[in-house]
């Protein structure tokens, strides 16, 4: 498995605070790269337990260290070349799902990923509510 970096350095925990990030992941033997998100962790619902009314809700750890995005061409990719031929990139930790979400989409756009065949990105996502983005630290 190759690392994930962040400012050249490898990344092995999520920062305080911190509930996912904004990643580029290119491969190395043609320079095609990807650009996504990924929450670290998740909520998880059980059922109430017997005689009580309030179902029990944990967080749970994703599988971001071992994630290498969800475009099936680049997960194909991955499988025939390797995965270190691979080199993946945080550019981005968030500490919400909107700006998590305003970051990746901002990013897609910023480098026309749509507009060219240099990305294996195929489609762009975003339903994000301006609420959630005003007031709050934006870096890039």
């Amino acid at each position: 498995m190759t690392n994930w970096y962040y400012k050249n350095k490898i990344v092995k925990e999520m920062p305080e605070g911190m509930i996912g990030f904004v990643y580029l992941i290119t491969n190395l033997t043609n320079d095609k790269k990807y650009i996504g998100k990924k929450l670290a962790q998740f909520k998880k619902t059980k059922p109430p337990l017997k005689g009580r009314k309030n179902k029990r809700r944990s967080l749970v750890e994703s599988d971001w260290h071992e994630y290498y995005g969800s475009s099936d061409d680049l997960t194909e990719d991955v499988d025939t070349l390797g995965k270190d031929k691979f080199k993946r990139k945080i550019l981005y930790f968030c500490a919400s799902k909107s700006v998590l979400s305003y970051i990746e989409a901002r990013e897609q756009f910023k480098y026309k990923v749509l507009e060219s065949h240099d990305w294996y990105n195929g489609h762009i996502r975003v339903r994000v509510h301006g609420k959630g983005i005003l007031n709050k630290q934006l870096n890039g």
